[in-house]
Parts: C-alpha cells; sequence; structure tokens
C-alpha cells in the first residue's frame, strides 16, 4: 500500500513538472502595441512593404521572443526577435524550383513519393541554417528537413 502511494506522488510530481516546463515554453497573441519599444522599431523596418498578419509572444528556456507573421509579396515570411529587437530567426516561404540542386534533391529523396506542399528557409545569424517542408503523406501533414547541403536532418 505504501509502495503504491509512492508510485502515485512520484507520477504526479512528474505531471506537475512536466505542466510547469510546458507552460514556460509557450506562446500567446499579442497586439504590436504590447511589443516592447525596440521590438516595434524592428518590426517597422522589417515589414516595409509586407501584409502583417499577427503577433505573439513566446518563451523558450526562460527568455521571451516576439514573432511577427506577415505575407511579403505572396509568400509567408515569419520573424522570431528577442526582446532588445534583434532577429534571431527568419522562416521563409521558397518555391521548390528555386532551390538549390542539392536541396531540391534532398527534400526530394526524405518526401519519398509524399506531395511537398510548402518549403521555408530557416535563417539564423544571416546564413541559411535547414529548410522545412510541409508534406502530405498516408493523408496526414508531416514535416522533413534537410541541411544546406541536402543532408536530411532528423526532426524532433
Amino acid at each position: 500500500m505504501k509502495r503504491s502511494f509512492e508510485l502515485l506522488l512520484l507520477f504526479g510530481v512528474g505531471l506537475l513538472l512536466t505542466g510547469t516546463i510546458q507552460a514556460q515554453d509557450s506562446e500567446k497573441k499579442i497586439q504590436m502595441k504590447k511589443l516592447p519599444a525596440a521590438v516595434q522599431q524592428t518590426v517597422r523596418e522589417q515589414s516595409k512593404g509586407a501584409t502583417i498578419k499577427g503577433f505573439a509572444a513566446e518563451k523558450k528556456a526562460g527568455k521571451t521572443f516576439y514573432e511577427v507573421e506577415m505575407n511579403v509579396k505572396g509568400h509567408t515570411k515569419d520573424l522570431l526577435i528577442d526582446a532588445n529587437g534583434t532577429v534571431v530567426e527568419v522562416e521563409e516561404e521558397v518555391a521548390l524550383a528555386t532551390l538549390p540542386a542539392s536541396v531540391k534533391a534532398g527534400l526530394e529523396r526524405e518526401a519519398g513519393k509524399s506531395k511537398i506542399l510548402k518549403v521555408e528557409s530557416i535563417t539564423k545569424n544571416d546564413t541559411v541554417v535547414y529548410y522545412e517542408a510541409e508534406i502530405k503523406r498516408r493523408g496526414k501533414v508531416a514535416e522533413i528537413k534537410v541541411g544546406p547541403d541536402g543532408a536530411a536532418i532528423n526532426s524532433k
């Protein structure tokens, strides 16, 4: 009986910790006027000629970041900005046909017979670090990733 109570208690603590960790890495919608001034300035500079779709504040590893979702000349572009106004990541939709041959081949290899729905480049520090594609596999949408050399990157 005591052992069962201990296991139940450990299970409860585990659930509580999992909930706390998930709550720390969360995202919530926010309005432009609620963004820090430095972030607002970066948004104004980076969104020229774009249609802003929305903003979100998110916590990652205890730090707050701000995401702006935009549509630029018919494609999506999302910026992740730190509280100081520095762009830390850019996700931008790209046409499969415009990718370097090695990247296109890598995505097609990873997709197999699945249909590639959308491709995005992920840029950090002005360098593309990987490409991700949404694919339709067995009726469900999944994600695949390849590096700038076209080599597969295992998703989480």
